[in-house]
């Protein structure tokens, strides 16, 4: 995949998103696990390099966005339900299968992660929580660990339970959240149920336009640069990529949900 301009993605949220979470609290309910500082060594290549990454500490939240957080989200910030957002931020699949503007129905769990979000409603929903969208370096850091270790991408085990997981996720609703162990950080479901938004992900595919604001390491592909992958079995990894390049910001996919991320006070 190569690049025909320098993507920068520092660019803040439009104006309309920061009024529509401006008024927003913090879910007190919600937990956030630390994550420490690392040197994290990303399977992407960028011109044939694996980039390594000195990724600040953070929080992320242990589980996805529920159904049932959404909701509530939707009753507090009424400009987000689905016969009220602009177009600018999200299309007709934009919740396309709730009973009601701001009921799932009996079809959704309350503990199933949300789909059908677009990119832009999945910032608000973390603006809401004075959180944001992880970056991808920070997301895939967090997804390497398992249960027992930080780095547990070279388990050949563990890669195709991951593989079955996002081919699951493409293919079918998605599962209640909690099902599976967290990791050694206490981070659940990580690649296990949906395929998830990024911050920065924009930045994978061609002539990408500039949506990320804050500082830390994001994906930077300048004209000309080829993304590749360092370890050519990190197949699970790929489909990853290849669903998230697929969309637009404003796409709002069955298979697509979120989490966010806090940086230290």
């Amino acid at each position: 995949m190569r690049t025909t301009r320098c993507t920068s993605l520092r660019h803040g949220l439009p104006g309309l998103v920061l009024l529509a979470v401006a008024a927003a609290t913090a879910h007190a309910d919600v937990h956030y696990r630390p994550l420490p500082a690392a040197a994290f060594r990303s399977a992407l290549a960028i011109d044939g390099a694996s980039a390594r990454i000195a990724l600040p500490a953070f929080a992320m939240r242990t589980e996805p966005v529920t159904v049932a957080e959404f909701a509530s989200f939707l009753a507090q910030h009424p400009q987000w339900q689905r016969d009220r957002v602009l177009p600018l931020y999200a299309n007709a699949d934009y919740l396309r299968d709730w009973q009601t503007p701001t009921v799932a129905g009996p079809e959704f769990a309350n503990r199933q992660p949300v789909t059908q979000v677009s990119w832009f409603a999945a910032r608000a929903y973390c603006a809401s929580e004075h959180a944001r969208l992880p970056r991808w370096y920070e997301w895939e850091y967090a997804a390497a660990a398992d249960a027992t270790r930080p780095d547990a991408r070279s388990d050949p085990v563990r890669n195709q339970r991951l593989l079955a997981d996002i081919l699951r996720a493409g293919g079918e609703p998605p599962r209640p959240i909690a099902t599976q162990p967290a990791n050694v950080y206490g981070i659940a479901d990580l690649g296990s149920l949906v395929w998830e938004w990024t911050e920065d992900y924009a930045a994978m595919f061609p002539n990408a336009d500039a949506r990320v604001a804050g500082g830390g390491p994001v994906l930077a592909l300048c004209g000309g640069s080829a993304l590749a992958f360092a370890a050519k079995n990190e197949y699970a990894l790929m489909l990853r990529v290849a669903a998230l390049t697929a969309l637009q910001p404003i796409d709002a996919s069955p298979h697509v949900g979120f989490r966010c991320v806090r940086d230290p006070e």
